[in-house]
């Protein structure tokens, strides 16, 4: 009986010295995943579902093709959990060799800590959308791929407009007699579900930016001159008041979730005229209310008189970025595989089958709305990455929690500048 359980034990033993523990980093395995013998393996993680998943194991697939001596082992893990695990991956070293990012300060952060791998040296920058690439490129080494790109506008309901004699607003001035007409015509101007505070935190990062510029963010974020109570923060703030005190959002705004599709339904009964979201919302459209298409438009969001900012300053996120981690013991194929995940052929599939738009520079959309979306990125002369995905942790979060109680009018403009700002002052480092 003893003998058994040894014989057991050894066999436990050697199954765990082959399969290793979660977590990753490229290995050489005897049997990998897939049943294959002798083959190199490389863990790929990502967060996406769906088409988007199907894309990744399409590259995934012509890159093995390519590497008939190697395994990709790819693993989906769900947004919400994916941040801790990989952090907890990279502070023990067991990153897997390519993984998603939004870029930004957040990737900065792994970066800092010399995690991620530089592939500059093979990276093709003139592929990308500069501004993009620009996104996860630090001290001018490349650290992350962008594959996707998405921008925020104002949707609208073309019909309502026709109905009311209303045209696209360029300023704020005009938004607000917009604004004015449809609340005496019992509509809802601005549909907003501001619970999860990110869909309100449009609003702010484009006033700040109307209002102070496009440099406004990056100057406070890197301490080289501006502050995040500068007087286009707190313009910015009163903007937002200004909007509620009008009544230009649905009543309970704070207090309902994005994701449940509350705020999109007011769209696609005519309740509401106009939201402020990301390209993202097409997509939801068509699974939900694809009849609504006919009545969809958008315009880039107004300019404020006496501002420094314009409309080829945009709300924008670069997602996904594939990164190499340092830990990989397969750098060279890692890399690889990160340039296949952003390759030509991937993005053309990317953005005609996802209804996305891809930071890959000359891949076109076919779709008209999906074509006058890429030509406001073409005529972009700055894309403002989210805050929440740009400063540290502890810093993003009060953001979005100032930024709610604005709206909510919790809290005045000067107060949440104030609180951004000597929160700031601890967090951020003087460049």
């Amino acid at each position: 009986m003893k003998r058994v359980v040894l014989m057991l034990s050894l066999v436990a033993a050697l199954l765990l010295s082959a399969c290793g523990l979660n977590g990753g980093g490229s290995k050489e395995s005897s049997v990998d995943g897939s049943g294959s013998k002798g083959k190199k393996t490389l863990e790929f993680w990502q967060i996406d579902p769906g088409e988007k998943e199907k894309v990744y194991k399409e590259a995934v697939a012509r890159f093995e093709k390519k590497h008939p001596d190697v395994n990709v082992k790819f693993l989906t893990i769900p947004n919400d959990a994916y941040k801790q695990k990989l952090s907890v991956a990279m502070s023990g070293n067991r990153a897997p060799d390519v993984f998603v990012s939004w870029g930004g300060g957040w990737l900065k952060n792994f970066v800092d800590q010399d995690k991620v791998l530089d592939i500059t040296a093979d990276t093709d920058k003139d592929h990308f959308n500069k501004l993009a690439l620009d996104n996860s490129t630090y001290d001018n080494k490349v650290y992350g791929l962008p594959l996707g790109l998405s921008i925020d506008v104002i949707f609208y309901n073309k019909e309502i407009f026709k109905k009311y004699g209303l045209t696209p607003p360029k300023t704020y001035d005009e938004w607000l007699k917009v604004i004015d007409t449809l609340n005496k015509n019992d509509i809802i101007p601005l549909s907003l579900a501001n619970k999860t505070k990110w869909p309100g935190a449009y609003y702010f990062m484009n006033f700040a930016s109307r209002i102070g510029g496009p440099e406004l963010f990056d100057s406070a974020f890197h301490r080289t001159g501006k502050t995040f109570d500068d007087p286009a923060y707190v313009k910015a703030g009163e903007k937002i008041q200004e909007l509620v005190k009008k009544k230009a959002f649905n009543s309970g705004f704070n207090g309902i979730p994005y994701d449940e599709g509350q705020s999109r339904q007011l769209m696609y009964s005519g309740k509401a005229a106009m939201m402020d979201m990301t390209i993202s919302f097409v997509n939801n459209m068509n699974e939900e209310a694809p009849d609504f298409a006919s009545k969809l438009d958008f315009f880039l969001f107004p300019t404020v008189e006496g501002g420094k900012g314009d409309q080829t300053n945009l709300g924008a996120a670069a997602s996904p970025v594939w990164s190499v981690a340092k830990n990989s013991k397969n750098q060279k194929l890692a890399t690889e595989l990160a340039n296949e995940l952003a390759s030509t052929e991937t993005a053309k599939a990317y953005v005609e089958r996802t209804g996305s738009l891809t930071s890959v520079n000359g891949v076109v959309p076919k779709d008209q709305m999906g074509k006058r979306f890429y030509k406001a990125v073409s005529n972009a002369t700055h894309l403002q990455m989210p805050y929440d995905q740009t400063l540290p942790p502890e810093l993003a979060e009060l953001h979005k929690d100032t930024t709610q109680a604005v709206f909510g009018l919790d809290m005045t403009p000067q107060e949440a500048a104030k609180k951004m700002e000597q929160k700031a002052k601890q967090d951020l480092k003087k460049e």
